[in-house]
């Protein structure tokens, strides 16, 4: 018998495919955004649902020498404000930003945490209201960020403020950052920079100085024909080169 992965199983062409292997006698491993719905299909066929979500807080020791958050002090050591004044970062299982949280917390850095979240998700909602569970504003164009439904491993009592960012700013920031750099970089990278531009921009106006840090999530290289491409951007994100001359104007005189 063969093991198969099978990525979108909760729903859709997913789920028959899971369906179809599953009864042919191999084993299916499935993954999914939504975990009641993969969840149901394994269960239907008894197979495997890979759940990287649940746990995602505590799979990093968050108070040892090994996790992101002591991996960015470490490196903001010999900075001129080597104690970040704010640190973003996006939430998919919400263990980044539960690590990061829980690390300036028990070390009592000066440091706030800032969640850069898609409009379409539920996180910045239920951060505002802790009844709100589910989201009902659809898919964002922003891939490995933002979720429709809770998640166990999000956190939102340790993150100090949301930052809501639509697919446009997103896509914007995503293609001015690739191109300040040479490298191109994915949507979600793109979310925290955004993020990053507000409170930078209101750091300005305020007089305050200090470091912000982000994260650098993924390689753009998948996305030259959605992102990177005008003619997808004019119809999936026709506000993309809007944002972009605000971005670069927080580039070039430090306010947007």
């Amino acid at each position: 018998a063969r093991t198969i992965v099978i990525t979108g199983a909760g729903d859709g062409l997913g789920r028959a495919l899971a369906r179809r292997f599953g009864t042919d006698g191999d084993t299916v491993v499935l993954l999914g955004r939504t975990l009641s719905k993969v969840q149901a299909v394994a269960d239907e066929l008894g197979g495997h649902f890979m759940d990287q979500f649940t746990y995602a807080e505590r799979a990093t020791d968050w108070r040892g020498n090994n996790n992101i958050a002591e991996s960015i002090f470490a490196q903001m050591e010999q900075e001129p404000h080597p104690i970040p004044r704010w640190i973003v970062c996006g939430a998919g299982t919400g263990g980044t930003s539960a690590t990061i949280g829980r690390f300036t917390r028990y070390n009592r850095h000066d440091t706030k945490l800032c969640v850069a979240d898609p409009e379409q998700s539920l996180f910045h909602q239920h951060w505002q209201d802790r009844s709100v569970l589910h989201s009902t504003r659809g898919a964002s164009l922003i891939e490995g960020i933002g979720r429709p439904c809770m998640e166990p491993s999000f956190l939102p009592q340790i993150i100090d403020r949301m930052e809501v960012v639509s697919d446009s700013q997103s896509i914007a920031a995503t293609r001015l950052l690739s191109r300040r750099i040479g490298k191109n970089c994915g949507g979600s990278t793109g979310t925290n920079l955004w993020a990053c531009a507000i409170l930078a921009s209101e750091m300005a106006k305020a007089g305050q100085s200090g470091s912000i840090v982000s994260i650098l999530c993924d390689d753009g290289e998948r996305y030259r024909d959605t992102y990177f491409n005008d003619a997808w951007t004019a119809t999936h994100a026709p506000d993309t080169a809007t944002h972009e001359q605000r971005l670069d104007r927080l580039f070039n005189d430090g306010v947007m």
